[in-house]
Parts: C-alpha cells; structure tokens; sequence
C-alpha cells in the first residue's frame, strides 16, 4: 500500500502525516512553523528520508497554487509566495510533490472520505480570521480563472452605499464576532479569542450571546445566499467553529429564521460540519495527489 508524506502549512505550525492511499492515518505530528524557505524545504526533506518508504509528498498550503507550483498571493508565511515550492521541494526530497491551496484540500477530503462522497456537487466554507472555500462540480475542484473560485469571504453582504461596503468576511469570521464583542464591553479585541467569546456565550454573558446570535446569522445569510448562486446538493462548514457540537443546529435556526422573512426562497441549503476538523487539509492534499497521478 502506497504511503504519502502529508504537509499542512500554517502561520504557526507545520502540521505533518503519513497518509495511505486508502486515507488512514498511521502517524500525524504538529512542529513549529519554518522561519525560511531553506528551512521548510531542509524540514520537509529530512521528514522524507526518516519516514522512508514515502510514494509522494502532498502539501496543503495558503495561498493560489498554480500548476507550475508557484503560491501566488499573501499569508502568514511570506516566503512561500515567489520561488516555485514544487520545484525546491521536489529536488530536495527526490520524490513527486503535489502541492494545493488550503481550503481546496478540506474540500477534498469531505470529497473523498467525508460528508460529500455522495454528491458530485458541494460548496465548502472554511471560517477563520477570514472566511474561504472551494467549489466542486462534479466532484473536482473549480478553481476559477484567477485561481480564486471558492473565496467567498470577498463577497459584500452590506452595501449601502460607497465607504460602508462589508465583505462576508468582515462580518462572519471569528475575528468579526470577537471584534463585535469587544466593541460591546469597550474593551480591545486582542484581549479576547473566538473560543473566548462562544464560551461567554455559554455562560450567559449577554454581550457574547448578542454577538455569537449575530455570527451564526450572518453565517447563514451567506450560504443562503450561496445556494442561490451555485444550487449545490451541500455545503459544508470548516475552521474552528466547526468543532462546536451546535454549529449546524444554531446556523439552520437562523436559515429558518431569514427564509421566513423571505417567502420568495423555497430551497434550505443542506449543510454539514467537515468530519475530519483539523486533519482536513492533511487528508485532502493526499486525494489531491492520488488524483494528479490520476490514480482516482
């Protein structure tokens, strides 16, 4: 059976994994993110040759992938946007390296052992500081003429007029609803977390309650939203938030709540949380190579 060597860059860790080509996952460890392109290519490299045999290495990272390899765009790892990763990598490890945007990896992996093997049609929404996605048609990825399908977070939700334009993102991440709660206790947003806030809430903190309520609504107004634009048979929710119990519950209770003030929507949207939360991108970016290798 064939292993691949899993990768999930992030701002603060470098998550890593032994995936098999039937997606079990013998071995899954978490280190410090690399400070340097060398030292993320000399890490990736060492991983290889101590966690031999090693079919290929499958990397999840932010950014727009292109095909050459190159990561276009920003993120908290600003050495990966210029140099062609691919190329480095795959010199260093001497194996085939297949590298995928984030969330096109959680969204694969829903795809391939998740809440979306039955459908061919799915939109999948990752909640974090910001808001980002993938779309699948036809159970392969559209990643758009930018590289950019999927990024919902840049849809504006409040237009009133010029200067007060407000993105999905801005209203809907984690980094919103603890900015909203902040501004309610006069205090500064750095002093608090997401969990910080669903926890008061929990506790019957009025403010945090006032300000998860209007999360989850704003959640739901942009996949009411995304139903009507794409039709998908599901769309699925991922980041932190989707390791509350009461995710889909709060955000369908909202949906009930904007579709009984607009009569005119007949279609729920059907949602579910990813299965796999935080090993997500690990298992996706392995269906990613499997695929390249048209192996699937």
């Amino acid at each position: 059976m064939k292993t691949y060597l899993a990768i999930d860059l992030g701002g603060s860790f470098m998550k890593y994994a032994l995936v098999t080509e039937e997606g079990t996952m013998p071995l899954k460890e978490k280190i410090k993110s690399p400070a340097s392109v060398d030292d993320l290519v000399e890490t990736v490299g060492q991983l290889c040759e101590k966690l031999s045999p090693v079919h290929a290495v499958a990397v999840s990272s932010p950014g727009a992938v292109t095909e050459e390899g190159i990561i276009k765009g920003s993120s908290a790892l600003p050495y990966l946007h210029g140099p062609n990763i691919k190329n480095l990598l795959q010199e260093r490890a001497q194996l085939p390296v297949y590298i995928e945007n984030d969330a096109n990896c959680a969204a694969y992996a829903e795809v391939w052992k998740g809440a979306g093997t039955q459908v061919g049609n799915m939109l999948s929404i990752v909640i974090g500081t910001g808001i980002g996605g993938a779309i699948i048609k036809d159970g392969v990825l559209h990643r758009g003429n930018n590289l950019h399908g999927g990024e919902f977070g840049y849809m504006l939700l409040n237009t009133d007029h010029p200067g007060f334009n407000q993105t999905w993102s801005g209203l809907a991440s984690t980094q919103a609803l603890v900015r909203r709660f902040a501004n309610a206790k006069h205090r500064d947003p750095a002093d608090y977390t997401g969990e910080d806030v669903f926890r008061l809430a929990d506790e019957h903190d009025q403010e945090a309650a006032a300000a998860v309520e209007q999360f989850y609504y704003y959640v739901a107004a942009g996949i009411y939203n995304l139903q009507y634009m794409y039709d998908p048979e599901l769309i699925t929710i991922g980041g932190g938030v989707s390791a509350r119990e009461d995710l889909i519950a709060k955000v369908n209770e909202q949906l009930d709540r904007i579709m009984e003030a607009l009569p005119l929507g007949k279609i729920k949207p059907s949602i579910a949380a990813f299965k796999f939360r935080q090993h997500s991108n690990l298992l996706g970016a392995v269906y990613h190579a499997i695929r390249e290798q048209g192996e699937h």
